[in-house]
């Protein structure tokens, strides 16, 4: 089809530039116009300087509701384009996908069976601020947007926390649609190399371990498919083990619910991310997303509904973790304690396989002006790296889910309650006050905040345990059981050491604070006096001077010995805030 109004400016330009938010609105609006029986064009939320979100629902089952896609159970595959808006290939490969499938051309058959549910540029704002040197490593278009919100937020590490507006509109999207499979669709960073894309697949890695297998089939048959188009595909992001030094190799990522590759997991569903390579030109990444794009469909066509059973099958899975182990961190480079009890890296590459990667030619030689070593890489002169890939994946935090589910205090209802209905979280608030409730509390030993904010946020690392505790629990405050689908994302997001927990993103900050303190020269009294009372307690003070030269040395310490013990003592004081029970409330 030929229709002008139908091509993009990337054809249009012979792909040396790509449209703004009114080509969005134009293609969206001119596709819905043209197939209207098979395209419903709309807006799903606003942006944080208020522009529209728009969104794609392409199918010919006739399904164009959430409700008609739950209740005939029609596959839904989700393409993400634009939450980094100067990787503009999945905006633009999309609407050339959505149209050559509509006509006919690619794909036939696949919108009989599934619907595609296309966002073309999910970061609007970010997409309209638009600069020639806004990706300075990648080749083309001309212009390009900014990777962050207006808020200067990257939402690719916003899925738990949804602090932007933009990602709470999208998390009602999936939560309202529920995509089989997304495909997140990016472009690379990083060094220079044959590959033209990656292709990393979840729940691989994490996630329910009955998906696993089906996830390495699509993941498989994908690479496979691109390879016989022409590609040269990786099963890995290609992120190099140290920056810019291609003999160190390269270490595979579990990403975690952050971003979307560690999210979708969480929901019982699979996700893919897509990134092509940023130094090939923009017409060859735009024609290999074309083809992912044109391959999941097919993919999705034929395998959906058993993908789909499997999904459902975990879902009922995930009701039951309740007093089950779940993991929720992972690492590819093994961590062991220290002897002071902390996570430390131990660098161990016992684990790690030597791989033959096609990469180039390059040299790296100190810099005149940086001081350091720099890798320039001649594209002409193939090379086979023979490197390290670190890819065994080892658990590294596992915790046992709470047998019922988790309390959340009143006072941080109002925080955290929008935050879970963004996610599609089901909770229940509770109506009366319930005395003598057994509960499980945090209590941190061990608080280190970020030196830094991190997308807004100062991050807080927590260290301590889970003891038995009998408490009252007020009125309105919120219970979110484990009996739901989305139980591993409930755990992700309220145990404390999780990495992308509500409490790792520093919303319950205040709660390790320490807000009331005694002047020293009345904790001194208050210490002899204790002392003077307490032969045991001065007997174990004079134990830890003994024993601890560090507390010996520190006056700020050894008066908090006494100050811990008195009634005057904050109990709240790195208490987490929220609770763990086994009984339901």
């Amino acid at each position: 089809m030929k229709n002008a109004m139908l091509t993009t400016i990337a054809e249009q330009s012979g792909f040396r530039q790509t449209g703004r938010i009114d080509e969005v609105e134009r293609l969206s609006q001119e596709l819905a116009r043209t197939w209207p029986d098979a395209v419903k064009s709309f807006e799903y939320g606003r942006s944080a300087e208020g522009r529209p979100m728009r969104a794609l629902m392409v199918t010919r089952t006739g399904a164009l509701t959430p409700e008609q896609i739950r209740v005939r159970k029609i596959p839904v595959l989700m393409l993400q384009g634009g939450i980094h808006p100067g990787e503009s290939d999945g905006k633009d490969a999309g609407f050339i996908s959505l149209r050559e499938m509509l006509d006919g051309t690619v794909a036939q058959g696949a919108l009989d069976q599934i619907a595609i549910l296309f966002v073309p540029a999910f970061n609007t704002d970010g997409h309209e601020r638009t600069g020639r040197w806004n990706r300075p490593n990648q080749v083309g278009p001309e212009e390009t947007g900014w990777r962050t919100t207006s808020q200067n937020l990257n939402l690719n590490r916003d899925y738990t926390k949804a602090d932007a507006p933009e990602m709470r509109a999208m998390l009602r999207l999936i939560d309202s649609w529920d995509p089989l499979v997304c495909a997140d669709l990016h472009v690379t960073d990083g060094a220079d190399f044959e590959p033209d894309v990656s292709i990393q697949v979840e729940p691989v890695n994490q996630g329910d371990p009955d998906l696993r297998a089906s996830a390495v089939s699509l993941r498989d048959q994908l690479i496979d498919r691109l390879a016989q188009l022409g590609s040269i595909p990786l099963d890995f992001y290609p992120d190099l083990a140290k920056t810019d030094d291609p003999a160190s190799g390269f270490a595979l990522t579990v990403y975690s619910p952050r971003f979307s590759t560690g999210y979708f997991p969480q929901r019982n569903r699979y996700t893919v991310l897509v990134e092509t390579h940023s130094w090939k030109k923009y017409e060859h990444r735009v024609k290999v997303t074309r083809n992912t794009i044109e391959t999941l469909a097919q993919l999705v066509a034929t395998q959906g509904q058993e993908w789909l059973k499997l999904c459902h099958q975990a879902d009922e899975t995930a009701k039951d973790l309740g007093g089950c182990e779940v993991t929720l961190d992972y690492v590819t480079r093994w961590r062991e304690p220290s002897r002071a009890g902390s996570a430390v890296d131990q660098r161990d590459d016992a684990d790690a396989r030597t791989i033959e990667f096609r990469g180039y030619a390059y040299t790296r030689t100190e810099s005149a002006i940086s001081g350091s070593l720099v890798t320039v890489y001649d594209p002409k002169t193939p090379q086979i790296w023979r490197v390290p890939m670190r890819d065994t994946v080892k658990p590294l935090l596992v915790v046992r889910a709470p047998g019922a589910g988790y309390v959340v205090p009143v006072s941080f209802v109002p925080e955290i309650a929008p935050r879970l209905a963004a996610h599609g979280i089901s909770t229940v608030e509770v109506k009366g006050k319930r005395t003598g409730v057994r509960a499980n509390t945090f209590r941190a030993r061990d608080v280190k905040f970020s030196s830094a904010p991190f997308e807004g946020r100062m991050r807080t690392q927590l260290e301590g345990s889970w003891a038995e505790q009998v408490v009252d629990i007020e009125a309105g405050a919120l219970f979110v059981p484990v009996t739901q689908s989305l139980a591993r994302l409930v755990a992700a997001l309220f145990e404390p050491r999780a990495p992308d927990s509500f409490a790792a993103w520093g919303l319950f900050n205040a709660c390790f604070e320490q807000k009331e303190q005694m002047e020293p020269y009345v904790a001194e009294q208050i210490a002899a006096q204790m002392m003077a009372a307490d032969p045991a307690l001065r007997a174990e003070f004079a134990a830890k001077l003994e024993a601890d030269p560090f507390f010996a040395a520190s006056p700020s310490d050894r008066l908090e010995f006494f100050l811990r013990r008195h009634v005057s003592w904050d109990e709240r004081y790195n208490l987490y805030p929220v609770m763990r029970v086994d009984l339901p409330l």
